[in-house]
């Protein structure tokens, strides 16, 4: 396999603004890049940079003082679900054609730990996941604007993905841990720890 470089889709700048999330989106129409600046820049299929937004603190009348620690596309890829070091989750809702206007469909306020990380899976459109400081992962569910505990670890939750198929999860954990969450459409839903 021979790797080239295509393209540069945002060159360096004169300050530091390192990015912070990527994400792709399910009809890989889109690509969501989140910089320290707390800005999402959106680009086409092609690397042609189409838009972008600021990101809005958990409290808004508060500083700016957190970051993007995670993104990810909903699997009709219309809204982009973005976790931040303040304890929130907010889902954008950006339509399916550039220029749509964006808003805030979704919050889900953390009380007591930072959101470290969050996936999306095809199968679950009303279900999005993320990881807690604490070593929680929960369960955003959209169409109630409510989280819900899937299962608690001792450990920092460092990564988070799902399966190709949409019906299960994979945590990472600050210990070494990885745990697999199996969704069930019987309502059985399940997790176990796959390694120490």
């Amino acid at each position: 396999m021979q790797l080239r470089h295509l393209k540069t889709l945002q060159p360096p700048g004169d300050q530091i603004a390192r990015v912070t999330a990527l994400c792709w989106s399910p009809n890989n129409k889109r690509l969501a890049a989140a910089t320290s600046d707390r800005v999402v820049h959106l680009f086409d299929e092609l690397g042609e940079k189409k838009d972008k937004f600021s990101t809005k603190p958990a409290d808004a009348k508060g500083a700016k003082n957190y970051m993007v620690t995670g993104m990810a596309f909903s699997p009709d890829s219309s809204k982009l679900a973005v976790a931040q070091s303040d304890n929130i989750v907010f889902v954008y809702k950006l339509g399916v054609e550039w220029g749509e206007k964006k808003s805030i469909c979704n919050k889900f306020l953390q009380s007591n730990a930072g959101i470290t990380c969050i996936t999306w899976p095809l199968e679950q459109p009303n279900e999005l996941v993320f990881g807690l400081t604490d070593g929680t992962v929960k369960v955003g569910i959209v169409r109630s604007n409510k989280g819900q505990k899937l299962y608690a670890t001792e450990s920092y939750v460092t990564s988070l993905c799902s399966s190709p198929d949409g019906h299960a999860i994979l945590s990472g954990h600050v210990d070494g841990s990885i745990y697999r969450f199996c969704f069930d459409e019987n309502g059985g839903a399940a997790h176990n720890k796959l390694a120490p």
